[in-house]
């Protein structure tokens, strides 16, 4: 039989590569649907890593490598994604990459997708580019590299369709880590956490770079806390993809289980991004807090069109969660606010309806699925 031809993902960051993996264990299943004879004629690349890798897709370069955040920062990473443009765009001359499938990091991926493009390869775009906070000036160029877009936010599709892009929304894929919740009860038992102890969470981020800037004033405002309640009990989320062992904790961490220590928490302190959807997803109050470099901050305060930078309150369409902004980002604040949602009954309930509202908007588990069949639809006309 001849080479297999090859469906070329890029997953350049942690969160793609979790994202990522989810499509590729269902794109087997669609394969082979559409295959033709025994065989399945197509075969998954990438750049990505573990978890595309466990998934079945065979990687050529690891996110470990190109992960970055800020303006700023990006610049230094500009030989490394030149060297990887240059090879992907080998690899794509072959005339062997049946489909390209991009996953968020638009930066780097919108120029991936223009170059598939050139060599009229099909592009599948799963996170889609978030446009409507800035950027809005590439939404004419999304148009030209996209064959099928898979925006994960609901007023994604519209924005994305207005424009002449074939987009579906697909659910958010936290959705498939949060069908089964445990209880708050069931969340502490497998933590070791008492009934009876007022638990506050602190979430500084998922990257190192985040985390540096966040760490200081977060472990200041548990600190803070416990002396305004010595009985309270502060926990760290730690992500599995960083080691926290290096920064001096007075707190425990607990890795890998976000969802297990925001259903625990009574409160949240969470950094912006993903993990507000997920506190969300929980319905546990939070407060956001937020750090960036300095110039980066400048030159998105320039650029970002919206009122809000969390998640879970573009989605909401409103301020439900209090947000503390570069300076503001200030320990004795985030306690106060910490402490209302603690104390305030009614105002804790409130936020927690308000939460419940923005979990229903992020449509049904089945994510990874959906897009995989996109991209089924996509090679199947493949010869």
């Amino acid at each position: 039989m001849a080479d297999k031809r090859e469906i070329l993902f890029v997953a350049a960051e942690a969160s793609g590569d979790l994202h990522a993996s989810g499509v590729a264990k269902e794109l087997g299943a669609a394969l082979a649907g559409i295959a033709s004879g025994a065989d399945v004629r197509w075969k998954m690349v990438g750049v990505g890593g573990d978890k595309m890798k466990d998934a079945g897709v065979e990687i050529l370069s690891h996110y470990k490598d190109l992960a970055v955040m800020g303006f700023v920062e990006v610049l230094k990473h500009i030989p490394k994604h030149a060297a990887l443009l240059k090879t992907l765009k080998a690899r794509m001359a072959t005339g062997n990459v049946a489909a390209v499938v991009l996953i968020d990091y638009p930066g780097f991926n919108m120029k991936v997708g223009r170059a598939a493009k050139e060599f009229g390869i099909p592009v599948v775009y799963y996170v889609t580019p978030q446009v409507w906070a800035w950027g809005a000036g590439r939404l004419p160029k999304l148009a030209k590299i996209i064959d099928k877009a898979a925006p994960i936010l609901p007023f994604e599709e519209p924005l994305l369709r207005k424009h002449g892009i074939d987009a579906t929304f697909v659910g958010h894929p936290l959705l498939d880590r949060a069908i089964d919740l445990p209880s708050k009860s069931e969340a502490r038992k497998r933590l070791g956490i008492s009934e009876t102890e007022k638990i506050v969470a602190l979430f500084p981020g998922s990257r190192a770079q985040e985390i540096s800037l966040h760490w200081d004033d977060f472990i200041a405002t548990g600190k803070e806390l416990q002396r305004r309640d010595p009985s309270l009990k502060i926990i760290v989320s730690g992500a599995p993809t960083v080691d926290l062992m290096a920064k001096e904790s007075p707190f425990p961490i607990i890795y890998g289980a976000s969802f297990d220590v925001l259903r625990a928490a009574d409160a949240a302190v969470c950094k912006s991004g993903t993990t507000t959807l997920e506190t969300a997803i929980s319905e546990c109050p939070m407060v956001l807090g937020y750090r960036t470099g300095s110039i980066s901050y400048a030159i998105a305060k320039r650029l970002v069109k919206i009122p809000y930078i969390g998640l879970v309150n573009v989605v909401a369409g409103k301020g439900i969660v209090k947000e503390f902004i570069q300076d503001m980002l200030q320990p004795q604040l985030l306690a106060d606010e910490i402490e209302r949602l603690m104390n305030d009954e009614v105002y804790r309930n409130n936020m927690i309806d308000e939460l419940r509202v923005v979990r229903s908007k992020l449509g049904q588990p089945g994510a990874a699925k959906r897009v995989a069949n996109m991209v089924a639809s996509v090679v199947a006309t493949d010869n």
